[in-house]
């Protein structure tokens, strides 16, 4: 007998079972150089963090942790389910358990009001069928410490300063004042992303750009590391700029390290404005983490929007595999967007059609809509991949809805 033909039991990880999912997530994701401290009543569940599992009797086969996050999309903060830690048990993998986790898990997270669901996969094609579609990447590019020292100085009274305590609040709006531009970024209003005291005590420093009436206009969160020879890396967490020569301050005041530490390491996203003021293009991509979204409500989300002031009417359609993950989905269905002075409405028609040869509308499969909603492709891209199909005459309206907007991410959970 396999596990698939045994009854295996979906439910919120309680804190007995708190050591063997420990245990499964190490199993999978490597034993970190500090094993965490066993769980309590006081610790468990993980600030912010609802943890699931799937039970073969008394073993724990898989396991996985959702967090309650707020994104930016299209100007609003929507309600957000971040997914981490997926995690089969070897001898339990191709069981099917990953979808009976997010059955449960996504069903709970639509009864909570999360409207779209986001992470980061290990495996892209498994979320995929799940309905989620990659939409952008985490990024860590290197930039060398001789290339800072030609960045060109700032020439608006733009200095820098480090960041005390009660500069806090300043910061936050900073960021806040960025991310409200962009689609995707947490408002880190929610653990463990939320930024309070330990931005500045987690953090060699904390260097704030401030203009010429000491208005904070960005900032750099900066660990320093070891060694002082070429071969180090300065490791920024943040560079946020609201001006151009808020980047250019920053970037200068890093490359004062150039003497003992060879390049900074960036945790960025696409094309972060912040580095169109380098020098010949002189950062280099290390690592990307593909960002992946799923939609849980499409009223829910794309009603949310506030987008340019034109007037449109669009029908579309959502059909495909992974539209019907958890009871309850508001994804899969025949659907008319209306758009009027910069807000949208969305409204359900009656269900989707059987498959996409049948449909008389624009029709997205799950991971396809995601992309579009999120700006991170366009139509014709959609069409070409086999995201969207059916009549293509409003795929430019559809477009000038959802563009404008960069996808970037700023936090790896």
């Amino acid at each position: 007998m396999t596990l698939s033909d045994r009854a295996v039991a979906v439910r919120p990880v309680e804190l007995a079972d708190a050591p063997a999912f420990q245990a499964l997530g190490a199993e999978a994701f490597g034993v970190p150089a500090t094993p965490p401290p066993a769980p309590t009543a006081e610790s468990w569940p993980p600030t912010g963090g609802r943890p699931w599992g799937a039970f073969d009797g008394d073993a724990l086969a898989a396991r996985l942790l959702v967090r309650g996050f707020t994104s930016w999309f299209h100007g609003a903060t929507l309600p957000t389910a971040g997914f981490a830690g997926v995690t089969v048990a070897a001898e339990a993998r191709g069981g099917g358990l990953v979808r009976a986790l997010f059955d449960a898990a996504l069903g709970e997270a639509r009864e909570r009001g999360e409207v779209i669901s986001t992470l980061y996969p290990s495996a892209a094609g498994i979320y995929q069928g799940l309905g989620y579609g990659i939409v952008g990447g985490f990024d860590t590019v290197h930039v060398p410490l001789a290339a800072l020292a030609r960045v060109a100085a700032p020439t608006d009274g733009t200095r820098v300063r480090r960041a005390e305590a009660a500069d806090l609040p300043a910061v936050r709006a900073a960021y806040d004042a960025w991310a409200a531009g962009q689609n995707g970024p947490l408002t880190r209003a929610e653990p463990p992303f939320a930024m309070d005291e330990a931005l500045l005590s987690d953090h060699t420093g904390v260097t704030l750009a401030v203009d010429a009436a000491d208005r904070v206009v960005g900032f750099a969160s900066w660990d320093r590391g070891s060694g002082y020879d070429r071969t180090g890396r300065l490791e920024v967490e943040d560079l946020v700029a609201l001006t151009p020569d808020a980047a250019r301050t920053l970037w200068r005041a890093l490359g004062s390290f150039g003497m003992v530490v060879g390049a900074v390491a960036l945790s960025t996203s696409g094309l972060d404005p912040a580095r169109l003021v380098l020098p010949d293009h002189a950062a280099t991509l290390a690592a990307r983490e593909a960002y992946m979204l799923r939609v849980l409500d499409v009223p829910g989300a794309l009603g949310a929007a506030r987008v340019a002031p034109l007037t449109a009417r669009v029908p579309f359609a959502v059909v495909g595999r992974g539209d019907a993950v958890g009871p309850g989905d508001r994804l899969r269905g025949a659907w008319t967007l209306e758009v009027a002075d910069g807000a949208v409405h969305v409204t359900r028609d009656g269900d989707a059609p059987a498959s996409p040869a049948d449909a008389d509308r624009p029709t997205f499969t799950p991971a396809g809509l995601a992309a579009s909603y999120a700006g991170a492709q366009s139509t014709a891209n959609l069409r070409l991949a086999g995201q969207l199909t059916g009549p293509a005459h409003d795929d430019l309206v559809w477009d000038a809805v959802w563009g404008g907007r960069q996808v970037h991410v700023r936090d790896y959970f």
